[in-house]
């Protein structure tokens, strides 16, 4: 559905390209989560599950910035997956004010089991468009993402 707003052209097609993209973004989303919470995982828990099986061993600080979360809400995700041994804590031995963390047999298991699943279910909701198309999605969405920051607005 677009906007009902009548304003000037710029902002009517503005918030008529941001309606769909927020829809389309949460339509995948809800989809996503539901299987993810058959495997007992929110989309939050699978981001630091499949950044430390991709990456290793991260900081707190550097899973933050990975997954473009606060602070809070990755301590929160964290203490709910080290509550379910998927992942452990460990300070850093040359710098204790730093926590890496890093993924349990456990969850290496969990994680190599589910992702495999998670990324063809999202091969197959974009499969509604064509290659090209996204690829152009892609590129679309870093070049917006990239954008004016927030202070700039």
């Amino acid at each position: 559905m677009p906007t009902h707003f009548t304003g000037e052209a710029p902002l009517v097609r503005a918030l008529d390209a941001y309606i769909k993209l927020s829809r389309a973004s949460d339509t995948l989303d809800s989809r996503l989560a539901a299987a993810l919470a058959r495997e007992g995982l929110t989309t939050g828990q699978l981001g630091v599950l499949e950044a430390l099986l991709h990456l290793g061993p991260l900081s707190q600080t550097d899973i933050c910035r990975k997954l473009l979360r606060s602070g809070g809400n990755v301590t929160t995700v964290i203490d709910n997956l080290e509550r379910q041994h998927l992942v452990r804590r460990k300070r850093r031995s040359d710098d204790r004010r730093v926590v890496t963390v890093e993924l349990t047999a456990t969850g290496r298991r969990l994680i190599g089991r589910v992702f495999p699943g998670h990324a063809r279910r999202i091969a197959e909701a974009m499969a509604a468009l064509t290659a090209a198309e996204q690829i152009e999605l892609g590129r679309l969405c870093r070049k917006l993402g990239r954008g004016p920051s927030a202070g700039e607005m």
